[in-house]
């Protein structure tokens, strides 16, 4: 369907613009009121004819379970009245003796038995139990006093007893049939018979259905939902507890009354109640309705009452109300919707030429972004490789400074290397001398031992001048070290230093493989057990320790000596370059510099303790190689 556009631009603009603001104002709301009145009027209706099958349905069950209470009831109603038969309960009246007090015992046991009920017992014109089934029970009613309950009164005046109660002996609930038993014409005793209700509250819980039964005092004594057990249905004055709670009817029970939030009477017997939602049912509402229906129960002053729950009707009849408010809103979207589709063809046009300006300017605007992206990227590119000179720059003079700082170290051993050479040749000097007089002489056992003495010598040379050799080469960035192994060439670097004093060396580390180049890693122990080694010279009796432990994926060598210690302003200027507390011919102060350098390059680090023993400890963390753990050195 096609809409010319001019039709809308021809009325004039104080003719088009008044219908359309008298629309915008008044037709939402108006929409909106008849949504809400029509899903009202679809909602009474649906609940009205709701409760309307309810009530019939619920007629039904509530002649059916009224029916089942009275037949439970009325089958003990010819107990009380079996007793007169028995001859040994008028012997037992007539001379209470203990061989009659038994007879009669065992006699209501089995009866009880047989007839499943709670108790039966027999008590005399004064009220006192002569005789009980339950007489092996530590609550046995056996001597107890009951004139007080009224189904006793009532039946030693020749009525028949039918009371509801609690038992003053264990607090048990029951009914209780009382029957006065005669002899002559003349009332000699009382039969009780006990019987408990409660299998048919567990009937009502199994069938998911809400009742309750309520007495003649209008006291809830049987219930599907025990929260509602001994409340009143109906206002008890103050004198009507006072009663109650001398006869001891309900025990010490309060009573409280079961009032509704709100009561509806819809006919004779049949009303509808409100109540707040209980906590163990779990209910998303507030409050819970019922279709309460009531009925009497023959032969008994009580009254049977059905409570059939409304929440699902009345979510049956909320959800009709708002499936006819929905169709009345669709049917009125679909009218605007159509009215409304001959504005939108109209302006669509305008809106297609808008965007396809709002394109090319969006065209434009990337064309010149990305002109400004692609230098900003040529200048990023020539920064990053300014950088990476820096960084190759960085790292040569780095190395050059590592290299530096070896020589140096050599440069300090070099009195201690030309010692430890100059021994062995004067000793190769001795012995090669010797030799020859012994050969001449012709004495070649003591000729060889010389021999074997100056080959052991030409290799501790070799040892020395080739630690020399690895220590001076330069290192690579990346590498494997061996922990022990690195170790164990700082030690014989420094062997004369080691030797000419009383040390004693703590050796407690694993073997491990670390991620560092081999002699950078000799290079940082050669300084740090270099150190030590000058903080102990005034110890009398030195000691090193070399300790290691697995942190992570890391590996930490402590290295802790019992020297004088690091004071306070030392420490802050401890790994800076250049600084140093030696003599300036014994250090240039790059040691700790150059080795906290060459642990940070690994990703390791290397730190300062100071243990409150004394001395100072150093801390070597390196990443391991393999987590695979070896023996302890």
């Amino acid at each position: 369907m096609k809409c010319d556009p001019n039709l809308y631009r021809a009325a004039p603009q104080s003719l088009a613009v008044k219908p359309r603001l008298i629309r915008h104002l008044f037709l939402p709301p108006l929409i909106i009121a008849l949504m809400i009145g029509l899903g009202y009027i679809g909602f009474w209706l649906s609940e009205h004819y709701g409760i309307r099958h309810l009530g019939e349905n619920g007629q039904r069950q509530l002649e059916l379970h009224a029916r089942a209470v009275e037949s439970e009831i009325s089958k003990y109603t010819y107990l009380p009245s079996l007793l007169e038969l028995e001859s040994s309960v008028s012997q037992l009246l007539a001379d209470p003796t203990p061989e009659h007090r038994q007879t009669v015992n065992d006699y209501l046991e089995g009866l009880n038995r047989r007839s499943r009920s709670r108790a039966i017992y027999v008590m005399d014109t004064t009220g006192r139990v002569m005789a009980t089934s339950n007489w092996r029970d530590f609550d046995s009613y056996l001597g107890e006093d009951l004139s007080f309950r009224a189904y006793f009164q009532n039946a030693v005046r020749g009525q028949p007893g039918r009371f509801y109660g609690i038992g003053s002996t264990n607090g048990e609930p029951g009914y209780y049939l009382a029957h006065g038993l005669e002899e002559h014409g003349k009332i000699i005793g009382v039969a009780v018979v006990k019987v408990r209700l409660e299998a048919m509250e567990e009937r009502w819980q199994r069938a998911r259905l809400e009742a309750f039964v309520s007495d003649e005092n209008g006291i809830i004594i049987l219930s599907s939902d025990p929260s509602r057990r001994l409340k009143s249905v109906l206002p008890l004055s103050d004198e009507t507890k006072e009663k109650l709670a001398r006869s001891l009817q309900y025990y010490w029970f309060p009573l409280n009354e079961l009032q509704p939030l709100a009561r509806e009477t819809l006919s004779e017997g049949v009303e509808k109640l409100t109540f707040p939602a209980n906590s163990e049912l779990k209910s998303d509402d507030e409050n819970i309705s019922y279709l309460s229906q009531s009925r009497p129960l023959s032969d008994t002053p009580w009254n049977f009452t059905l409570l059939t729950p409304l929440q699902d009707l009345r979510r049956e009849a909320i959800n009709q109300g708002i499936l006819v408010a929905v169709a009345f809103a669709l049917v009125a979207f679909l009218l605007i919707a159509w009215n409304e589709r001959r504005k939108v063809i109209a302006t669509r046009l305008a809106a297609r030429e808008a965007l396809q300006e709002a394109n090319n300017q969006l065209e434009r605007r990337i064309t010149e972004r990305t002109v400004d992206l692609r230098a900003s990227n040529e200048r990023l590119k020539g920064q990053i490789r300014e950088r990476r000179h820096a960084e190759e720059t960085l790292r040569r003079a780095q190395d050059e400074l590592v290299q530096a700082g070896k020589l140096a170290a050599i440069g300090q051993m070099s009195t201690s290397i030309a010692h430890e050479l100059n021994q062995p040749l004067a000793a190769l000097r001795t012995l090669s001398g010797n030799t020859v007089r012994f050969l001449e002489r012709g004495q070649l056992d003591v000729a060889s031992t010389n021999l074997k003495t100056i080959n052991e010598l030409i290799d501790r040379m070799g040892r020395i001048t080739a630690s020399l050799r690895s220590f001076a080469r330069r290192g690579d960035d990346k590498g494997q070290a061996c922990l022990g192994k690195a170790a164990d060439a700082a030690l014989q670097l420094l062997g004369s230093r080691v030797e000419n004093t009383p040390l004693r060396l703590h050796r407690d580390f694993e073997d491990v493989q670390l991620q560092i180049d081999q002699t950078r890693l000799e290079q940082i122990l050669v300084n740090l057990i270099g150190n030590a080694l000058d903080a102990m010279q005034a110890q009398p009796l030195p000691q090193l320790w070399l300790e290691g432990e697995r942190v992570d994926d890391k590996y930490r060598l402590r290295v802790r000596d019992n020297g004088h210690g690091i004071d306070a302003e030392t420490r802050k200027h401890l790994f800076e370059p250049f600084f140093t507390t030696k003599p300036g011919e014994q250090g240039l102060g790059l040691g700790l510099t150059l080795s906290a350098s060459l642990a940070a390059a690994t990703g390791g680090q290397l730190g300062v303790e100071h243990p409150a023993s004394g001395g100072t400890a150093f801390v070597l963390s390196l990443p391991l190689v393999s987590p695979t753990p070896a023996e302890p050195i």
